[in-house]
């Protein structure tokens, strides 16, 4: 089959007669060629909509497979390319009712059919007919005349199936499938005890019991309240409650109350207990890494990062944290010393840091979060991402809410251009609800690629947990929340600024994922951003210069606390995946190993084990965490090169940012590409500087892999 043709070729619809009328199967119509018609999906339709696809894709491959000609770039490794965009639809309308739509329905489904799911995926990466064809490919791509895309995915798409089992004998294949499935059925089973316990409320019912508070975050618990049918104030267990709650009450008691709760969420000892959970995990992870040749589950799922190897991640990890932890016990002592002044009593507990931290940042920097807070509107705030990409990159986003289906009343949607090209749909589910995972993430519906001529545009999802503005008044969000919104739009504007030909070279190595979004947060504090956007959502008067100054002057307040909360997270997560005998006492491990590494007692990590979903809802950041680090690492020497420059907004730097390291995927290798823009590895110095830590030795700092190989 030549390129042409393949060009020529069009999504075929399912002969599986059964399917016909299923609403998640049905063919997506509507603009950008097609949207997903959340409006007419009915769950019970999941299951059908599963096995019809398996069979699908299975029936797909197995017409390339059994091609009776040697196989070649042309007739098997492009039409491979494109077997399973049945399988994308699907899996983008199920992700959104598993993480955006949860309820007990969709909870049995997952448990039922993601192991069937997951065996079914294991299948056909372990056939051997598919590796030798594959192997065919590979062996003549000296001699085939590929360019060196083709030639790196023909590489990629072999060392990948090697990697992940296709060259065990049959009896080690059986295994793997079995450890995949029960990891499956593991992931679930976490992800809805997680989820179990932070759909749990503190309901309060006396005025006193809100001092402190202010007055839009009264008025949004006290929506939630009444969405639960009760009287008084709800607070739910997640961050986007937990945090300004503890930062703003008065009432220590109740910061203890809700803070342990949050903490201890899938560590109670009842149904919702996830320890054993973990152990299974972490032994099926142990064993599985071992029948694959790797010395641990760490080494495993690094073998296609950046870092390459767990020391090159623990290495760039123990650079930071020493720095961290001391800032962090300057902290305690500043907060310790108004406490005292204050005659509280007491000594700075965790329930306590967030509190005292803004009394810190007012007696420091006559600074208070809650005046920062209305000048931070979450239209205005969405307003200035599309100013700083139009700026950046070229883009207008133009409001088309109510034109295209939605999955939630509250979804809004927006058409994005590049000059007068389209190139896609964003959507932003922004506000909390139940049924909802906590946190903050980007998904994309629909990845554009050439290859195939079908796929001319992205359908990207910024999905947020904002508590929703009570009695008509405006969302506010914190600073902190405004960056989130700005972390999670980098991640879209990514995917939206994707240049490639092939899907197999879309996806980039984990410690490379972050980085985009990172680098886009750093757009927030511009002055430009701010006397444009950061506007008093009662006075519209822009943000006071004064206030300005006093942020800026603050911007590396309470960096310790960040870097600790973030950093023992991941040190945590490396040294429990790197390692041959898997931990069995989760819980144990975790006080063990904080204590060995000398973490403080006035802080918890930003996700604990027993909830850390990050870690055990997939295998997706297992041996991964540090990978925000790796990125924030070329996101503080990126932004270097913008200063550089002489401006944030300078556009030879934000083109060369974008065609050499956004719009390529993962077409070249992502160190080699990070040294084409910069002209050499990332520097350690500008992350150190960035948080406001020492930098030692700054004169003979070097690259974060070593010197001269980030790969090191």
């Amino acid at each position: 089959m030549t390129t042409a043709e393949l060009n020529k070729m069009s999504l075929t619809e399912t002969a599986d007669n059964d399917a016909a009328g299923n609403t998640i199967l049905q063919q997506w119509t509507g603009p950008y060629d097609g949207v997903p018609p959340w409006d007419e999906v009915k769950v019970s339709d999941f299951p059908a909509a599963f096995q019809a696809t398996m069979d699908k894709i299975q029936a797909d491959v197995n017409a390339i497979r059994d091609n009776p000609e040697p196989a070649t770039f042309e007739n098997f490794t492009a039409p491979m390319e494109l077997v399973g965009n049945e399988a994308n639809n699907l899996f983008s309308i199920w992700g959104v009712h598993s993480s955006n739509l949860s309820n007990d329905e969709v909870r049995k489904i997952q448990g039922e059919w993601l192991p069937k799911v997951s065996a079914f995926f294991d299948q056909l990466t372990l056939d051997p007919k598919l590796l030798a064809k594959t192997k065919t490919v590979y062996d003549s791509r000296e001699s085939a005349g590929l360019d060196a895309m083709q030639k790196r995915l023909v590489e990629r798409s072999y060392e990948q199936l090697v990697r992940d089992g296709a060259l065990l004998d049959g009896a080690k294949k059986e295994q793997l499938i079995a450890y995949n499935t029960e990891l499956a059925k593991a992931f679930n089973d976490f992800s809805n005890k997680v989820l179990a316990d932070e759909e749990t409320f503190i309901f309060v019912t006396d005025e006193a019991d809100l001092a402190g508070l202010p007055d839009s975050f009264v008025a949004s618990i006290k929506a939630a309240a009444e969405a639960q049918g009760k009287t008084g104030w709800a607070l739910k267990n997640t961050r986007s409650v937990m945090q300004p709650f503890l930062e703003n009450s008065t009432r220590r008691d109740l910061r203890e109350k809700v803070y342990t709760a949050y903490v201890n969420r899938g560590d109670n000892g009842d149904d919702n207990d996830t320890n054993a959970t973990i152990a299974k995990i972490l032994k099926l992870r142990a064993d599985r890494a071992k029948l694959l040749g790797f010395k641990t589950h760490a080494h495993y799922r690094m073998a296609d990062t950046m870092a390459k190897e767990p020391e090159a991640a623990m290495d760039l990890m123990m650079k930071v944290w020493p720095a961290a932890v001391a800032r962090v016990k300057e902290e305690v002592a500043d907060m310790q010393a108004i406490a005292d002044q204050e005659g509280a009593a007491i000594t700075i507990e965790p329930w306590d840091y967030r509190f005292y931290a803004e009394k810190v940042r007012k007696a420091k920097y006559d600074l208070d979060s809650a005046e920062i807070k209305p000048y931070f509107q979450l239209d205005k705030m969405m307003d200035a991402l599309f100013d700083a990409a139009g700026k950046l990159y070229g883009l207008t986003f133009t409001e088309t809410t109510g034109s295209i289906p939605v999955f939630d009343p509250e979804v809004r949607t927006f058409e994005v251009k590049r000059g007068d090209q389209v190139i896609g749909v964003q959507y932003f589910d922004n506000y909390a609800r139940n049924g909802k995972r906590s946190g903050a993430w980007m998904t994309t519906y629909k990845d554009k690629y050439k290859l195939g001529g079908h796929n001319n545009y992205s359908a990207t999802s910024n999905n947020n947990n904002f508590v929703k503005g009570g009695d008509g008044e405006p969302t506010l969000i914190s600073l902190d929340d405004a960056s989130t919104l700005f972390h999670e739009f980098g991640h879209a504007l990514h995917y939206l600024n994707y240049d490639i030909t092939y899907p197999g070279l879309g996806g980039t190595p984990r410690d490379f994922v972050e980085y985009p979004s990172q680098v886009n947060e750093n757009w927030l504090m511009t002055p430009y951003i701010l006397s444009t956007y950061a506007r008093h959502y009662k006075t519209g008067k822009p943000i006071p210069k004064a206030l300005v100054d006093k942020i800026q002057a603050s911007k590396t307040f309470n960096e310790g606390f960040s870097t600790v909360e973030y950093l023992s997270s991941a040190i945590i997560d490396m040294m429990l995946h790197n390692r041959e005998l898997p931990v069995t006492d989760p819980d144990k491990f975790e006080r063990e190993t904080l204590t060995a590494i000398g973490m403080p007692k006035e802080i918890a990590m930003r996700h604990r084990l027993p909830q850390f979903n990050h870690l055990f809802s997939s295998d997706a950041y297992s041996a991964g965490y540090y990978s925000y680090l790796w990125s924030e690492t070329m996101d503080a020497d990126t932004w270097a090169a913008f200063e550089e420059a002489g401006s944030p907004w300078d556009k030879e730097t934000a083109e060369r940012f974008r065609t050499i390291l956004l719009a390529t995927g993962n077409e070249t290798d992502r160190k080699e590409a990070y040294r084409k823009f910069r002209g050499r590895d990332p520097e350690v110095k500008y992350i150190l500087k960035k948080r406001g830590f020492p930098v030692p030795g700054e004169s003979t700092d070097v690259g974060i892999g070593g010197k001269g190989d980030a790969s090191k």
